[in-house]
């Protein structure tokens, strides 16, 4: 299990972003200090560290440059600190990503999954039946060969995907692809494209064993 850190003062972000991200699959503990922080990254094998600027104690620029020196532990921060300066001196300290508050919570899941694929703590590649997606290059093949996907298409089923053995209801699915082609995505929108995508990837679209259908729920790819 992926174990993240979280250092936050605000307990509201600390108690709803927990258990969001353990509802996704992940391991989180959190501290509000830069001192518990580093004693946490010193005794405990953490996957990634999720930053606020802005702490109770210390501050989250220090700590990220003190992670930096110790250990290869990728760092997101989370702050409202928005402005130029403030995100370039995160990235300048070594932070992977830089996600200014409000943040949307499956858009930060997804930006926590891209970057411990790009750190090497997940595999770069799915595969479900014999159907394999190629997170790196960007490329599905059924059966070896390749299969071509719309830029919508690709990221419908890289979200079922990513939630393996969870049910997505229809207006998870549309809060999280609607903007990708830069095209309003409506609900008969998104049946369409379940069905075209069932049509490239299923042996029988009719009886799909892949993207299956949860009446009433929404849709699920098993692990």
């Amino acid at each position: 299990m992926i174990q993240i850190l979280l250092v936050e003062d605000d307990k509201s972000i600390v108690e709803h972003l927990t258990c969001f991200l353990e509802k996704e699959g992940f391991s989180v503990k959190s501290t509000d200090t830069q001192a518990d922080a580093l004693k946490l990254v010193q005794n405990e094998p953490f996957d990634l560290a999720l930053l606020d600027i802005s702490l109770k104690e210390g501050n989250g620029f220090s700590l990220c440059s003190a992670i930096k020196a110790e250990k290869a532990l990728p760092v997101i921060f989370l702050t409202a600190s928005g402005d130029e300066y403030s995100t370039v001196t995160g990235f300048d300290l070594g932070a992977e990503d830089y996600i200014p508050k409000p943040f949307r919570p499956r858009e930060l899941v997804s930006r926590i999954k891209n970057v411990l694929r790009l750190c090497g703590k997940v595999s770069n590649t799915f595969s479900v039946n014999d159907v394999t997606v190629d997170m790196i290059r960007g490329t599905v093949t059924k059966k070896g060969q390749d299969v071509n996907l719309s830029a919508l298409e690709y990221r419908l089923l890289l979200t079922l995907l990513n939630h393996r053995g969870a049910v997505l209801s229809r207006s998870q699915l549309l809060e999280t692809i609607w903007d990708v082609a830069g095209d309003f995505v409506n609900d008969n929108t998104l049946t369409a494209y379940i069905k075209r995508l069932r049509e490239k990837i299923e042996d029988d679209p009719q009886n799909p064993q892949i993207i299956q259908t949860i009446r009433g729920l929404g849709y699920r790819v098993d692990k």
